[in-house]
């Protein structure tokens, strides 16, 4: 999602039932974006100065609330709308999947009798219920990107006054947190009323965690749990094969942590609930909510194909799945200028890489061909590396003197290549360590760089894009429609090829990542290293074991071709051979 690719993208789509998740990172593009869409809906806009008391937390709640009411506003048209062809409330119906409602949709259509095509239609109207607004939050921005802040409080970190943002909104909707566990922003939720139950409903505001396997679920579930706080899901994230961060995990593939899930659903709620309980009791905090807590389990990243989605809930027994990287060619539901949208379009697999780019020290999925690539690439040939830093919710770096910086900053570029240069006195510095630093991409201004394009903000910026490597298989900008009809199976918009599945693609990627390690083990020959690689090596060929006895009779189509490249796979896994460590007496 970037920082802005999905900024307003419930107002493009949350009336047609789709839930989307709005990135909590960049408060002065929310406001910027607040004060546009007050204008174009005729709403009343009051400027929020960045140098106000909490102009961070104030900025957020200020949009949410705004994107709460033109959202309910849109929905109420919607539902009085007409049904007539290109009507609101007819898109919302022919869009729907098959379901109850979609078939009292049909039985309205074929109805010859007007007065009961009426009534069926006045039973319709109240089921066409919006979708979800929901917020990502990233545990790793401890930053403090604000002009009036108390830097000895941590409440006034990025993260916290993001979540504070969120709970002071009238939304009532789901925090996503991504990137990690971070235990003073997990307990910082329980001083918010709507994380709590409130006179035996639910709470208002639900809690979503992005995980990358089971153990991680299970240790921060319980954490949550234990200030009387409930997960009401567990998005199970690939840990490669995702568009944007990449969190590999230690060669554990997808699909076998989906069976862990899949196994170990009931005792992970049980285990949490026993905590959640407890804490509520303990801490005298409100009862329980009257009805069963659920706790769904869903999956998201390189589904590609409606067959894969199938695959997914009936192999998994999913509750659902997210789709991210084919949306970036809707600019009915993201927004993507038009020259980023032409290189989306263009893009090959050659196009889209696992880089480094990313300040935060996470391997980050960029487009090569984005206007941010072409003008970091132009500014080293031009000997001035690195980006002014504008924005700063990346300044986490302390190892100079001063303030903290961002990795992707011409300041810290300049310092460091000067560091680098005097380690090497009268000698070339080596390519491969400059390239180290200058790798380094701005992901806060550049990736808010479309949308700042799209809507006017700035007509000059240089957006960055970060497609998960699925971008490569679609090739030609959608309609809503189109794409909806994709992930049920009505049409396909895959461009020409032979599509590998989606588990496939992300054992490549952790087969080029073993390779990687391979390639390392000359410069790291410690004994923690070559366990580590071992381990790696054993949980692929476990997760290949797995896929080859399981996973695999639960596909529908293009069985022979998916064991054939398992097969391949294994082989290659098998020649990536790690040394056993050396026991010593």
């Amino acid at each position: 999602m970037g920082t802005g690719f999905t900024i307003d993208t419930p107002l493009k789509v949350a009336r047609f039932g789709i839930t989307s998740v709005v990135s909590l990172v960049d408060h002065l593009l929310i406001e910027q974006v607040r004060a546009y869409h007050c204008r174009e809906a005729g709403e009343p806009y009051e400027p929020i100065s960045p140098s106000s008391p909490d102009s961070r937390a104030r900025m957020i709640t200020a949009y949410l609330d705004l994107l709460d009411r033109l959202v309910a506003r849109q929905s109420r048209r919607l539902q009085a709308a007409p049904f007539e062809p290109g009507s609101e409330i007819t898109r919302y119906f022919e869009m729907l999947p098959e379901s109850a409602p979609k078939s009292l949709y049909r039985r309205m259509l074929e109805e010859p009798d007007a007065a009961a095509r009426q009534r069926l239609q006045e039973q319709l109207r109240p089921l066409a219920v919006p979708g979800g607004i929901d917020v990502n939050i990233m545990t790793k921005l401890e930053a403090y990107s604000g002009t009036e802040v108390d830097r000895t409080a941590p409440e006034t970190n990025d993260a916290m006054s993001a979540l504070r943002g969120f709970a002071m909104s009238s939304l009532s909707s789901a925090v996503v947190f991504s990137a990690g566990l971070s235990r003073p922003l997990y307990s910082y939720a329980a001083r918010f009323a709507d994380f709590l139950p409130q006179g035996g409903r639910p709470p208002r505001k639900r809690i979503i965690l992005k995980v990358s396997d089971f153990r991680s679920a299970m240790i921060q579930g319980a954490f949550f749990a234990k200030h009387g706080l409930w997960v009401s899901e567990f998005r199970v994230e690939s840990g490669l094969n995702c568009g944007g961060h990449a969190f590999a995990t230690k060669g554990l593939l997808m699909g076998a942590i989906l069976a862990e899930f899949q196994h170990h659903h009931e005792s992970l709620k049980a285990e949490l609930l026993g905590h959640y309980l407890a804490a509520l009791k303990h801490q005298e905090m409100a009862p329980p909510p009257d009805s069963a807590l659920a706790v769904r389990i869903t999956a998201q990243g390189g589904i590609g194909t409606a067959e894969e989605d199938r695959f997914l809930h009936r192999a998994y027994g999913v509750d659902g799945t997210g789709w991210g990287t084919p949306f970036l060619l809707v600019p009915e539901a993201v927004n993507v200028d038009e020259e980023t949208l032409r290189h989306l379009a263009a893009a090959g697999a050659a196009d889209v890489e696992m880089s480094n780019n990313s300040p935060l020290g996470v391997p980050f999925w960029n487009l090569r061909t984005s206007a941010s690539e072409t003008a970091r690439r132009q500014r080293i040939r031009d000997g001035i590396a690195g980006n002014v830093c504008r924005k700063g919710f990346g300044r986490l770096n302390t190892e100079f003197p001063g303030a903290p910086v961002c990795l992707a900053s011409r300041n810290y570029q300049a310092q460091k290549l000067e560091q680098l240069a005097a380690q090497y006195p009268g000698q070339p510095v080596p390519a491969a360590e400059i390239e180290k630093i200058v790798t380094k991409a701005c992901i806060c201004h550049d990736l808010a760089g479309s949308v700042s394009r799209a809507l006017g903000f700035d007509p000059a910026a240089v957006p960055a894009v970060c497609p998960g490597p699925d971008i490569a298989w679609f090739h030609r900008i959608a309609s809503l429609e189109e794409m909806v009809g994709h992930i049920y199976g009505r049409l396909s918009l895959l461009a020409g090829g032979d599509r590998p599945h989606m588990f496939i693609t992300e054992l490549r990627l952790y087969v080029a990542e073993l390779r990687r390690q391979a390639d390392a083990a000359s410069r790291d020959m410690s004994e923690r290293f070559r366990i580590y690689r071992r381990d790696f090596q054993a949980n692929l060929l476990s997760g290949i074991d797995y896929y080859r006895k399981d996973a695999a009779r639960f596909l529908e189509e293009k069985k022979a071709r998916f064991l054939q490249d398992l097969a391949a796979l294994e082989a290659e896994v098998r020649a990536l051979a790690v040394p056993m460590p050396t026991l010593t007496p």
